[in-house]
């Protein structure tokens, strides 16, 4: 029910063929995140269109309402939302980490109060893998502790520790055969926690494996050391996921280093915010100076914001606060990352990505090309 096969290679970038219950996917690829079980203001048949493979769902959320066992009685969340390509949740782990105060940790799992109605929850591996196989994910995720940036060596390196023993508990209390578990490696931005997580982690020889605990803060030059890192020492053979993760200078960094799957809320949340992303970076659609503007807002974009719509009448939409505007706007910038890995699978395929990637960064940012990517991109065997 679940295979990975690597089909192309370009420096360390690569592309692959992900086959799950339901459906083959094509890596590397961008997951829209669906926390309640909606991309907000996107519906299922749009995310099919504008190129979507797989949808993430956040197990905390889904948890609190409309619960775990409501979902599978109406089918699991292939039938309950009518989205029937693959979906993967999150263990719930990040959220824990947001909750702050509102949560407490101890070897045995997280204790919280409801961000709803102030209920107190416990949260453990074990509760946490019922409550997936409740949902009926094609991925789900080991339970695991996301420790927030800045935390000192010992709280790092304790988090770890905790986390790999989570995983083991994960493991045993996962029953269904039609689920793929990965794994989650920890560390921080500390290269040797990181390599110490990742070793340790990789030993279980989950099905697939996700860098967890970065971009939660740390500057994206601490950030890129430890990605490169973890693809390095994460098996060849199977699917890398960097979680968290959506900006599209991170993707095309990301994917040159060998990273195979991303998620993050960035493109729907900008669209909400009134940003149209575009390869120079992205257009702020609440400024005046679109108002008479009538071009789409990327002549290279084929969707349905592009096609048919002017900046002009996307900026009075926004301006006047029209809910068509920030809902064309999240789906463009959908889109956007969509063909932006297209286009990275179809350089690897070429076994060009070096080039497509020089080419973005000089769309993106002109001469004063950041550190943290060029590093990327050496390291990825792109950029002498």
């Amino acid at each position: 029910m679940f295979e990975f096969a690597v089909t192309a290679r370009s420096g360390r970038a690569r592309t692959g063929l992900l086959t799950t219950p339901h459906g083959v996917v094509r890596t590397p690829l961008f997951m829209p995140v669906g926390t309640q079980g909606s991309v907000k203001g996107i519906s299922p048949g749009e995310l099919v269109e504008i190129g979507s493979q797989i949808v993430l769902a956040n197990t905390y959320h889904l948890l609190l309402r409309p619960g775990p066992r409501r979902v599978q009685a109406l089918g699991g969340l292939h039938r309950f939302t009518a989205y029937e390509g693959p979906w993967l949740t999150d263990s719930g782990g990040f959220q824990v980490m947001s909750l702050g105060d509102l949560r407490k940790i101890s070897e045995r799992g997280v204790t919280f109060r409801s961000h709803l109605d102030g209920g107190l929850i416990e949260l453990t591996p074990e509760y946490s893998i019922e409550v997936q196989e409740a949902l009926g994910a094609d991925i789900i995720m080991a339970f695991d502790e996301c420790p927030p940036y800045p935390s000192s060596p010992e709280y790092l390196r304790a988090s770890a520790e905790r986390t790999l023993r989570w995983l083991e508990r994960s493991l045993r209390a996962k029953t269904r055969p039609d689920q793929a578990l990965f794994a989650i490696a920890q560390g921080g931005v500390d290269l040797g926690l990181r390599r110490f997580s990742t070793e340790a982690t990789v030993a279980f020889d989950t099905p697939g494996f996700a860098i967890g605990g970065l971009a939660v803060g740390e500057p994206k030059e601490d950030m890129y050391p430890a990605v490169e890192l973890s693809t390095r020492l994460l098996p060849e053979r199977k699917p890398r996921y960097l979680m968290g993760v959506g900006h599209p200078e991170d993707l095309v960094a990301g994917v040159a280093l060998g990273v195979d799957m991303f998620d993050c809320v960035y493109p729907t949340r900008t669209g909400r915010f009134g940003y149209a992303l575009v390869p120079e970076g992205r257009l702020n659609l609440k400024l005046s100076r679109y108002l008479d503007d009538p071009r789409p807002i990327d002549p290279e974009c084929d969707c349905s914001a592009c096609r048919h719509h002017s900046r002009a009448y996307l900026c009075h939409l926004v301006r006047a606060e029209e809910i068509l505007g920030l809902r064309l706007l999240s789906l463009h910038n959908l889109r956007y990352l969509h063909r932006l890995m297209e286009a990275a699978r179809g350089a690897i395929q070429s076994q060009d990505y070096g080039a497509f990637a020089r080419e973005f960064a000089e769309r993106r940012f002109g001469e004063s090309i950041p550190p943290w990517f060029a590093l990327a991109l050496r390291e990825g065997g792109h950029w002498s």
